[in-house]
């Protein structure tokens, strides 16, 4: 095997910065669907395109296993020098995503019926939303291949390919909203078949991205893509992180359903403030990310003293991020609420809650590193039983925070739980280094 390349601060950036403008996209695209059914004059399309959008995006994110479990098994495939697994990993992902892609068009019926079961609209709103869903969901297979695509670039260390990718995506998403919605007048349906080619669309450039693997015999290796023991240990890695996933989903969920019960501004305060946990998560996923590649395919070359080479530099520069990012909304907190919110009351009550969004970077970098450095090792058991933990520290500190000092509490107690994470995994990181070796 040739000695691997040396990991240096460089190499870390050159991952890491190309996730952090791919993520910046994404708020953009959000924004522009929005005002583009805004120019319709009426409050049901808006209403349709958010919660369509909103119902999708909990789908899909299901499946975001995929993105995590094909980066972290591929670092090692690439580390390992293993050629043939490299392409017929890619070649799972793409199956598993093409295939929980169908089963979503085949159960939309149930699914959509489920959905607005549980959060009801008005007549007109859901009788749009379900246009919008309608057309959408069959970009479903694209959608979810596209994470096995991500992970597999990722891994790669491609990840300019990744910001390739997204813009494409969002550059023509946007490109057709503007044309469908407001020139051919196609209103909520137009914002739907926009993003429906987009999608297809970013599956085509996704594997022409990826052409290097389908220019070996490898990726249709047929028994080797379906061998049954890596299929089962691809099968393990995904149902660890999944679950990992839904608790930290069931974390949030909780946060919002209780904030809920302090009433109408504190809910309204809570939901700006958790824009600026989007803010670091945009600004430290990409380090994770790099975590995930070089610990991976260290662990792949059987070299701890890279597999923690990889963990520090990584977290260096996640660390001075977060720092910036404490110190921005130290300064600058209150302009961004300010520009969020006109009401006096919303802008008063977010101010009050501000320092805990200082912190947060803060204390949530290391389980943010973590949870790269364990992907990429692909310690997913040891990251779901640390997640099992930090929930039920997360559930204790609730009980005992929130109804004594409310809003305050549920704050402190989410935060704690962010701490928990990188404690609880700080204390199993050595089990990575000895399975490297």
């Amino acid at each position: 095997m040739a000695e691997p390349r040396p990991i240096t601060h460089r190499r870390v950036l050159n991952i890491a910065l190309p996730i952090v403008l791919s993520n910046a996209t994404v708020p953009i695209l959000g924004a522009v669907d929005t005002g583009v059914v805004g120019q319709l004059g009426a409050a049901a399309p808006i209403g349709a395109v958010g919660i369509g959008a909103i119902v999708l995006a909990a789908l899909y994110w299901v499946f975001g296993f995929l993105r995590m479990g094909t980066a972290g098994l591929t670092a090692q495939a690439i580390g390992a020098g293993d050629r043939g697994e490299v392409a017929a990993l890619l070649s799972r992902a793409l199956i598993v995503g093409l295939g929980g892609g169908v089963v979503l068009i085949l159960a939309q019926v149930w699914v959509f019926t489920a959905a607005f079961a549980i959060a009801p609209a008005s007549p007109e709103v859901e009788a749009m939303a379900r246009d919008y869903m309608a057309v959408r969901i069959w970009s479903a297979p694209a959608a979810i291949a596209i994470f096995g695509i991500t992970g597999w670039l990722i891994a790669a260390e491609r990840t300019r390919g990744v910001l390739v990718l997204q813009v494409w995506m969002n550059g023509l998403n946007i490109g057709l909203d503007l044309w469908f919605v407001l020139g051919l007048g196609w209103g909520v349906s137009g914002v739907a078949f926009a993003t429906f080619l987009a999608e297809w669309s970013g599956l085509a450039l996704g594997l022409w991205l990826c052409r290097a693997a389908f220019a070996v015999p490898d990726w249709r290796d047929w028994p080797r893509v379906f061998d049954r023991v890596r299929l089962w240990h691809m099968a393990l890695v995904n149902r660890d992180i999944l679950i990992r996933s839904l608790l930290l989903e069931a974390i949030f969920l909780s946060f919002m359903f209780l904030g809920a019960g302090f009433g109408d501004v504190p809910l309204a305060a809570n939901q700006i403030l958790l824009q600026f946990l989007h803010i670091t998560a945009f600004g430290l996923d990409g380090f994770a990310f790099s975590a995930e590649a070089l610990v991976g395919q260290s662990m792949g070359r059987r070299r701890p003293d890279l597999v923690r080479r990889a963990a520090l530099v990584s977290s260096g520069w996640a660390l001075a991020v977060a720092l910036l990012l404490a110190l921005g909304f130290a300064l600058a907190g209150g302009a961004v609420i300010d520009v969020m919110t006109t009401a006096p009351e919303v802008r008063a009550e977010a101010r009050l809650y501000l320092p805990w969004m200082v912190m947060a970077p803060l204390l949530g970098v290391a389980a943010w590193m973590f949870d790269g450095i364990f992907i990429g090792a692909t310690a997913t058991g040891e990251m779901r039983n640390m997640m099992l933990i930090s929930a039920a520290i997360y559930g204790v500190a609730v009980l005992a925070l929130a109804p004594a000092f409310g809003n305050h509490g549920l704050w402190a107690a989410l935060l704690i739980s962010f701490a928990a994470r990188g404690v609880t995994m700080a204390l199993r990181y050595p089990s990575v280094e000895r399975s490297a070796a």
